[in-house]
């Protein structure tokens, strides 16, 4: 896979190396004073269904109890944990209300009221799924057709009925009700021309692959993509309804899910275990019906070249594709205890089917013996201890699957699902904090250097020791999106860590540096790391904002705090970060120790001058880049610490009289301000920046954290953290402040 990708070609990337640092954040884990016991408790619980009916009769066999049951996996008998049985002759009247089946971050929302297990016992609960995406206009129309016929005609009162669509996104359209005109409305709502944007690309309809003498676009992974959309809406609507015991069934209008070979492995698994684990079936209806194929292809397909229509081959294929495109969903139907329905102008037996399956069926619970989270299949067998009798139950499920067994593809599935999740992962401890520098001057649309540090206690990461060294990889993924919510650049990148023992690495942190070169604007960021042992993830989301330095009398970049300075292996001038002949490597958790240097950098972008006074009155139109040398130009700083309201240390004031950053319009400047005379203890941090010339300033503010130096002796220096510069005492821009005298 690819280190990183960049979407718009608005936003470039570029990724440092990892690097370890001494700091660590406030709440860091320190060395333990105290024993805390965690105690985990680990248990997945198996629900099948069984629905046991006399041979002869067909009639539901009732009064039937556990022991009258057994349950083997994979031909080891497991013990019955819960055991109920459910018939919608002995359902409840329900007040005409909504029943919602909501749970956090998926389609099922709060419309009106949530049902209780009590209310929803001995009900139907029934899911009509139209997937708008693949179905044509006339297939639609025979689906609302069926539905409608339902609604109207074989809706039992037992029966709860919620509709989903798949449009351009997954949309819960109306949640469980008994309220046939609120279903009839949501059914008739739907148009045959909604998603006509998904529709699968040229290369899924197989009669025109055999046209050589025209051009045909592949476009295999865009099909690829579709499935995966479809696939997961399985999922999502499974998530949706896992919080509810009782059977769930779902009545799935296609046109048919096109899988290529393996790549839509991985989401097929995951949304028939999401739907096994929520209890909920699968019924598919093929909504083409009954279809007569031909060699050349329905209206909807171009002309056929070639001779693929004379010899067979162009009808195999559509044969081939036809049969594919049914497979999927028999598939999904098979393996969740539902049926399919193919080839048949009539749908009304498939809501027989749903009515038939869940008139009267045992619950039947139990822990699986086997504790081994491998992912694999499981098959079941149920048997019972009554004559002349057939049982109907789910032929198996797919076990849970821990990282260490998951596959590369579920892995990153699992990446991209916490990226788009709303909700925080918290078993990692992240730290990001992103800064900004004008790159450019004299343009109507100025850009920004956006570096951004991102943070990973050492103590987080379960090193795993090979040789000499110890060793990790981390997952890190980010995405930065602007305010219309449109991807602006992705970031996808594996690293390798190998750190030596002497390095106590549980003390340091890992950080991870990259940058983005943006316009001014506001943007959102998030990233999500993982490490690789166990799978524990991480993830961080902020606001970015770019401003329009236009606006402000004094232009002022970030402030950017560090200990530790990287001896840079080239001249960067487009790197606001590389100064004097060093790279700044930011604390982001402004976590200093009295036996570090404090090092400042930070620039000031076109300050007034009285020559650019005079040449302001001379001349219009746009603005050239500043000179190298200004006229009258007086830049004065200084920083200053505080506790509470009195000023503990203020360095010597620096002045500067010219730009050391003509490219960027700027003056740079850096500090190295030693803090082995200061006591440990939380300071405000204030940045004092005057433009004499121009009359304006600004006192930008930080909190920083300084602890005792540490007992033990410093870790042995390495090539990626080299021993800290001696203190310089030049002038601006790199100004050396000697510690204060206490």
């Amino acid at each position: 896979m690819r280190g990183f990708i960049a979407l718009l070609g608005s936003a470039v990337l570029a990724a440092a190396p990892v690097s370890a640092q001494e700091n660590l954040p406030p709440d860091a884990p320190q060395s333990d004073t105290q024993t805390a016991y965690t105690l985990k408790i680990d248990s997945d619980l198996v629900l099948t269904n069984v629905v046991v009916r006399d041979k002869k009769t067909g009639e539901v066999v009732r009064g039937l109890t556990a022991n009258d049951f057994q349950v083997q996996e994979n031909g080891k008998p497991q013990k019955i944990t819960s055991f109920d049985f459910q018939s919608v002759d002995q359902a409840t009247p329900l007040n005409e209300a909504t029943i919602n089946g909501k749970a956090p971050n998926t389609i099922m929302g709060s419309m009106n009221r949530q049902g209780t297990s009590t209310q929803l016992r001995n009900h139907r609960l029934i899911v009509m799924f139209f997937d708008i995406t693949s179905m044509q206009p006339e297939d639609l129309e025979r689906a609302q057709d069926a539905a409608r016929n339902y609604i109207n005609k074989q809706m039992h009162p037992a029966d709860l009925v919620s509709v989903v669509s798949l449009d351009q996104s997954l949309s819960l359209d109306q949640d469980f009700t008994a309220n046939k005109q609120l279903l009839l409305n949501a059914v008739n709502a739907y148009s045959g021309t909604q998603g006509s944007g998904f529709e699968s690309g040229a290369t899924s309809t197989t009669n025109q692959v055999e046209d050589t003498t025209a051009f045909t676009p592949d476009e295999g992974e865009y099909n690829d993509v579709n499935t995966d959309r479809e696939l997961f809406a399985f999922a999502d609507i499974a998530h949706s309804l896992a919080y509810i015991n009782e059977k769930k069934s779902l009545l799935y209008f296609s046109g048919g899910i096109q899988r290529d070979g393996i790549e839509n492995q991985a989401s097929l698994h995951a949304a028939i275990n999401a739907s096994v684990r929520a209890n909920l079936s699968i019924y598919s209806v093929d909504a083409r019906g009954l279809e007569a194929i031909s060699p050349l292809g329905d209206a909807t397909t171009g002309s056929l070249r070639g001779t693929s229509a004379y010899n067979g081959a162009a009808l195999q294929n559509n044969l081939d594709s036809n049969f594919n495109t049914q497979e999927v969903m028999a598939t999904l139907s098979s393996d969740t205890g539902g049926k399919a329905f193919f080839d048949s102008n009539d749908f009304s037996p498939a809501f027989q089917r749903i009515q038939q399956d869940t008139s009267a069926y045992y619950v039947i619970g139990f822990r699986s013996s086997d504790t081994v989270k491998d992912g694999r299949y499981r098959r079941l067998t149920i048997k019972i201890n009554r004559p002349n009798v057939k049982l109907e139950y789910r032929p198996g499920y797919y076990a849970p699957a821990d990282y260490r067994h998951a596959n590369k593809d579920e892995r990153e599935r699992q990446l991209q699902e916490q990226l788009n999740s709303d909700l925080p992962a918290t078993d990692v401890e992240v730290y990001l904090q992103a800064y900004y520098f004008r790159s450019d001057t004299g343009s109507a649309a100025p850009r920004f250097y956006v570096p951004v540090s991102l943070i990973v206690p050492g103590s987080q990461i379960p090193f795993v020791k090979g040789g000499d060294r110890s060793k990790a990889t981390l997952d890190i993924i980010g995405e930065l999106k602007n305010t219309a919510g449109q991807d602006m650049a992705e970031i996808r990148q594996t690293v390798k860590l190998a750190i030596d023992d002497s390095q106590q690495v549980s003390r340091k942190n890992i950080q991870y540096t990259t940058n983005f070169s943006l316009p001014l604007g506001k943007y959102h960021l998030k990233f999500v790391v993982r490490e690789n042992q166990t799978g524990r993830m991480g993830s961080f989301e902020t606001d970015i904002n770019l401003p329009d330095l236009k606006k402000y009398p004094l232009k002022l970049s970030s402030v950017v705090l560090s200990s530790q300075r990287v001896a840079a292996t080239k001249k960067d001038d487009n790197n606001p970060l590389s100064n004097g002949g060093f790279t700044w490597v930011p604390n982001v958790v402004h976590v200093f120790r009295t036996d570090q240097h404090l090092y400042m950098l930070y620039e000031v972008y076109d300050p007034a001058s009285t020559q650019a006074a005079g040449n302001a009155a001379k001349t219009t139109g746009a603005a050239a880049a500043p000179p190298a040398g200004k006229a009258g130009m007086q830049v004065l700083t200084s920083i200053e610490f505080l506790q509470g309201t009195t000023k503990v240390f203020e360095t010597p004031l620096v002045e500067a009289n010219s730009l050391n950053v003509p490219g960027r319009g700027a003056v740079a400047f850096a500090f190295d301000i030693p803090l082995d005379k200061l006591t440990a203890g939380l300071y405000i941090c204030q940045v004092n920046v005057i433009d004499d010339t121009g009359g304006s300033f600004s006192f930008p503010r930080q909190a920083l954290l300084v602890r005792a130096a540490a007992a033990a002796p410093p870790a042995v220096p390495t090539p990626s953290t080299p021993p800290a510069p001696a203190p310089s005492s030049s002038a601006a821009p790199s100004a050396g402040v000697r510690a204060p005298s206490m």
